[in-house]
């Protein structure tokens, strides 16, 4: 059951997606088609992962298990912190500050997380002995947790700049009331979701057999788990930021009006 609910979300992802390209195919890959694109990606690879979970249990080197069970966490870190990029953005542009930096500083940062973990991987598979694999597992599981509190504290700083900014509008200003809502109602969702996701995932590492978030191991904790922190939130924002971008003006001649 729970690995349907990911596959549904990915389906639906994908369908936005294809309206978004049929709607606007001149514009090539925004960051909206991006986002919606990594959106299903993680969702298929969720899904995946409960499904054939007993065969991804007896991979062999350790280290490509590893990937594969870490690997949606992380790309879903990557597709909301492009959407922390598209706020970030739009916020120096409307401040007349400059934007070159940004997507740099994005690149180096994803680069930099997956660098690391993957040395966290090859670490952790490569762990001799009970006492090395808890090290390991305590490392890898601070880091998970690090870098969602950072994704949390994205959202959080341009999510409130750019909300504060929309507030300061005049207050008849076409679609104010909208855009005020649908950013202040992501910006809660997502932070609330990678903060939740950190402290149980820092939880999680300090007391393993209370609160073990494998799937195999603590279904209903998982159910819980991958609902709060990914699959509800994830489907409550596509479901937010649904709204197809307008239609491009045709071009060529157009007709002049006759003068009266």
């Amino acid at each position: 059951m729970l690995g349907l609910r990911p596959h549904v979300c990915s389906c639906i992802r994908q369908v936005q997606l294809v309206r978004i390209q049929l709607r606007v195919p001149e514009y090539g890959w925004t960051t909206q088609k991006v986002f919606h694109l990594l959106n299903g990606l993680v969702s298929g690879l969720r899904c995946a992962s409960f499904l054939a979970r007993p065969q991804m249990d007896a991979l062999h080197p350790d280290v490509l298990r590893l990937v594969l069970y870490d690997l949606p966490g992380l790309l879903f870190f990557s597709t909301y912190t492009l959407l922390v990029l598209f706020w970030a953005e739009i916020y120096h542009q409307a401040r007349s500050m400059p934007t070159g930096s940004l997507r740099p500083l994005f690149v180096v940062f994803n680069a930099l997380v997956y660098a690391v973990q993957a040395g966290l991987w090859t670490y952790e598979s490569m762990a001799v002995g009970d006492a090395q694999a808890r090290v390991s597992h305590v490392l890898s599981a601070g880091f998970l947790a690090a870098v969602s509190l950072a994704a949390a504290v994205g959202f959080l700083l341009y999510g409130g700049r750019l909300f504060l900014m929309l507030q300061r509008f005049p207050i008849e200003s076409r679609g104010r009331k909208k855009k005020l809502r649908e950013v202040g109602m992501v910006t809660t969702i997502c932070a609330a979701c990678f903060t939740l996701r950190a402290v149980l995932v820092a939880l999680s590492a300090i007391n393993e057999e209370e609160l073990d978030l494998d799937v195999a191991t603590h279904p209903l904790l998982n159910i819980l788990y991958y609902g709060l922190a990914e699959i509800i939130p994830s489907a409550w924002v596509l479901f937010i930021l649904r709204k197809l971008p307008p239609r491009r003006a045709p071009q060529g001649y157009q007709t002049i009006p006759a003068s009266a």
